[in-house]
């Protein structure tokens, strides 16, 4: 879809689904060219676009036998991805829906991402992980392309669908599993600090020690940005104190193998002499050295959750919630046990 040059105002594909009394998707079928509409419905929509300036693409050309979303990542490296992408595509064939897979375009305003996503004819886009701008945002809106979230790194506004897990809760269960082993000097290595889901789990690991009658210690709470390497630097740090925590929460399962090896070069046994737990479950965390306690994200589920929640706007269907979050789980395996003093 192209606006005519000279457009007056900024009139979206939300204004003219309400002059016309019809859901913002019925719009986005008629610009997209797809043939279920009405034919009244479809020549009020089409007058509407012609007097506000808008060219709608392929009009009155019958849908494409393939339907196509696509499902976007703000990188392809995360373990958990393929998990992700796993859930998208089963949903996706159940209901004869094509995925294509990329990687979030580098475009501030969103401006050519919307108009290649239109051009391409795709029913929709998941962002996995992404943030989402108020520019990328009012794009995809005026383009008619419904935008679901999974984990998005900062809230959207509450028009804007998303899918996740129940962070707040799986931090609290990772921190009660340590406090019920008899860990009091318990550390977290935190995400990114401007994640939602990080502080969700900041949140839930501050509740749990408060629920026990214990202060956070701000010189237990270190960043670890979910990667390796700074966990393993923070861990470091941690090991280094005169009153060294006995335990470990870190953000994800990336983040507790680096304090696992931050552990091994102090010469610190798991779980003998620190307990650690992940957050995730990824691949990696029932076959490490030792296996790791960790909490688990259904990430198939979320997937198959976004693809649904994608397809029912795409039809003008109502949510029954624009915040979705599914429930995490405790998964205990090698990485914890009571502390030294207690064993």
């Amino acid at each position: 879809m192209t606006k005519r040059a000279g457009q007056r105002g900024r009139t979206t594909l939300t204004g003219i689904a309400e002059a016309a009394g019809v859901s913002v998707a019925t719009v986005s079928k008629v610009v997209n060219g797809r043939s279920d509409v009405a034919p009244e419905t479809r020549a009020r929509i089409e007058e509407l676009l012609a007097e506000h300036g808008y060219v709608a693409r392929g009009t009155g050309r019958p849908q494409p036998p393939v339907r196509t979303i696509d499902l976007t990542f703000d990188a392809l490296i995360s373990p958990n991805s393929l998990v992700i992408t796993r859930g998208v595509t089963e949903a996706a064939a159940e209901a004869g829906v094509d995925v294509v897979i990329g990687v979030t375009p580098d475009d501030p305003l969103g401006v050519s991402w919307a108009r290649r996503t239109a051009h391409a004819g795709r029913e929709g886009v998941i962002l996995v992980t992404s943030e989402l701008t108020p520019g990328q945002r009012a794009q995809f809106d005026q383009a008619g392309i419904p935008l679901v979230l999974i984990d998005p790194m900062n809230m959207p506004d509450e028009n804007v669908p998303s899918i996740g897990a129940t962070n707040f809760s799986g931090g609290m269960a990772a921190t009660e599993h340590l406090l019920r082993l008899g860990h009091r000097r318990i550390a977290m290595i935190q995400g990114r600090p401007d994640g939602t889901c990080n502080t969700a789990r900041l949140h839930g690991y501050q509740a749990a020690l408060a629920a026990a009658g214990l202060s956070p210690d701000p010189r237990l709470i270190r960043q670890g940005d979910f990667q390796f390497k700074p966990a393993y630097e923070a861990a470091l740090e941690l090991f280094t104190l005169e009153e060294a925590p006995t335990a470990v929460f870190a953000a994800n399962d990336d983040e507790a193998f680096g304090v696992i090896e931050a552990a091994r070069v102090n010469g610190l046994r798991v779980p003998q002499d620190v307990s650690v737990v992940g957050f995730d479950d990824t691949f990696a965390a029932s076959t490490s050295a030792p296996p790791l306690t960790t909490v688990r994200q259904p990430f198939a589920e979320i997937g198959r959750a976004a693809l649904r929640t994608l397809l029912r706007l795409g039809a003008g269907l109502p949510l029954d919630s624009h915040r979705v979050e599914l429930a995490t789980q405790l998964v205990v395996r090698d990485s914890t046990a009571p502390p030294p003093a207690a064993g």
